[in-house]
């Protein structure tokens, strides 16, 4: 019995190539009380191996979180297996609103101890008792309210490449960073401000949502399906779209233009860029954005010291990486002192 991907990426992307078979990039999560998630993890991985899916999943006591692409000729099978389990029965679906081949070249699915790290340890916080849902038609009514404080509920380095008109963005690396600093600047607030939040597909959201309302705040309101759906409604049904720039979406293809704006710069050099790209040097791997000037030049590195790691011999690059800590690197996206403009 096969509970572990065996594939490596590369391998991967040579049989996606040669199958040639349509695939949809898709996102969902669902907060549950989850008994047994090791059970849950080697049902849901036998199943969706055997359907040739590939993605990022985490299962944990409080609930799914689930990145995946599948072959389009099973999605109806897909979609009948979820139906299948009591708390995923139609679950909404958030389609990817570009889509690629390669947006995941392996099956994961891991057991964590939540789906979403938020470093509390509240046995009196309930994660299902949220906030209120908002389409995107009653998103917009709201932001435009002068009484609404729109708050973006991802790290840094994604809302720098897009986010709405007029929302908070707070500078953390971590959703577990943006509770205690959200709840104290907004302290004075909890009676009277419609707090209004967002995230990529509504996950994050959803438990902050919980979390200032168990900590008192009166007027709690999240976007449903998080920038993907509202980008997916607004085309649909015609409305304003007060998005500007790219969602960051967490596969490979790093992002997906919502709007023509390009409202961030080049980490190196300050031109006018949204493209993130992870250094070449597999020992840094550090997450920046990069013009395709500073690309060519660079050689899509972040420093002149990994450009000239990469011109090693590769089993010389391999040595290199032995023993080598890029937690920092890892964890601070965006974030390091070798980026020129980033940093000026």
């Amino acid at each position: 019995m096969q509970l572990y991907n065996k594939l490596s990426a590369k391998e991967r992307a040579v049989m996606l190539e040669e199958a040639g078979t349509e695939r949809l990039t898709l996102s969902f999560y669902q907060y549950a009380h989850i008994g047994n998630p090791q059970l849950f993890r080697d049902h849901l991985f036998l199943t969706w191996n055997a359907m040739e899916v590939l993605g990022r999943i985490y299962v944990a006591h409080e609930g799914i979180n689930a990145q995946l692409s599948v072959p389009a000729p099973r999605f109806e099978e897909f979609k009948i297996h979820l139906d299948q389990i009591e708390f995923l029965k139609d679950i909404r679906l958030n389609i990817a609103i570009e889509q690629d081949l390669k947006s995941f070249l392996k099956l994961k699915v891991k057991v964590r101890d939540k789906i979403v790290a938020d470093g509390l340890n509240d046995e009196t916080f309930d994660v299902t008792k949220k906030g209120q849902h908002l389409n995107a038609e009653g998103f917009n009514e709201m932001l435009s309210d002068p009484n609404t404080v729109c708050v973006d509920m991802r790290n840094h380095y994604e809302s720098e490449i897009g986010h709405f008109k007029g929302a908070v963005t707070p500078d953390v690396d971590t959703f577990r960073d943006s509770l205690p600093i959200i709840e104290e600047d907004l302290e004075d607030l909890k009676e009277d401000k419609n707090l209004l939040m967002y995230c990529t597909g509504g996950i994050r959201c959803e438990k902050a949502s919980a979390y200032f309302k168990h900590k008192g705040f009166k007027n709690v309101y999240q976007l449903e399906g998080g920038i993907i759906e509202y980008t997916r409604q607004v085309k649909e049904n015609k409305l304003e779209n007060k998005f500007v720039g790219k969602n960051f979406v967490f596969d490979e293809r790093r992002g997906e233009r919502i709007t023509d704006d390009v409202v961030a710069n080049c980490h190196q050099c300050g031109a006018a860029c949204d493209t993130h790209v992870n250094c070449a040097n597999e020992a840094c791997h550090l997450l920046f954005i990069q013009c395709d000037s500073c690309k060519e030049k660079m050689e899509t590195c972040c420093s002149d010291s990994c450009k000239e790691i990469i011109q090693l011999p590769y089993e010389e690059q391999k040595n290199l990486r032995k023993g080598a800590h890029n937690s920092n690197k890892i964890f601070k996206k965006g974030r390091s002192e070798v980026l020129k403009f980033k940093n000026h």
